[in-house]
């Protein structure tokens, strides 16, 4: 069920990958609608990043592909205006989160059909890989091995 807020509908998802965390916002918006978000206007298909238009953050075709698999899985391309709020990691990690938490929000919609195109993608699963906390001791790094003497 959508949440609301000041008549605003919308699936939220977060998700995570690394240090990055990416909070998801699918939007109702239908073809001649126009959903308010804060002082932003937006129209079904567009997509901010925040607060700033995705293409100008990830501005590869790589990325464009990547964020918008999980969209194009489930013929959501133009049924949703998306807003995303990123905090920490770097830009790979963050691109992770987006589309981990793009996926999240997508389940919520239609948990019967999309769960499982997204799910056979591998798109729900989260990478529990982070960085190793550094030892003390161990000049700096985290696997580093102490200096044994020589004589």
């Amino acid at each position: 069920m959508p949440k609301k807020t000041k008549d605003v509908q919308y699936f939220e998802g977060v998700g995570r990958r690394k240090r990055s965390i990416a909070r998801v916002r699918l939007h109702l918006v239908s073809k001649d609608k126009i959903a308010t978000v804060g002082d932003k206007k937006l129209k079904a298909g567009e997509i901010y990043l925040n607060n700033v238009p995705i293409q100008q953050l990830f501005p590869s075709l790589y990325e464009k592909e990547y964020y918008s698999m999980p969209l194009k899985l489930t013929n959501s391309l133009d049924r949703f205006a998306v807003t995303v709020q990123i905090f920490g990691g770097g830009k790979k990690g963050q691109l992770d989160a987006l589309v981990h938490g793009l996926s999240r929000a997508l389940e919520l919609v239609d948990k019967e059909t999309f769960r499982p195109l997204l799910k056979k993608e591998g798109l729900l699963t989260r990478d529990p890989r982070k960085k190793e906390r550094r030892k003390v001791g161990k000049g700096g790094k985290a696997r580093k091995a102490k200096q044994s003497p020589k004589r």
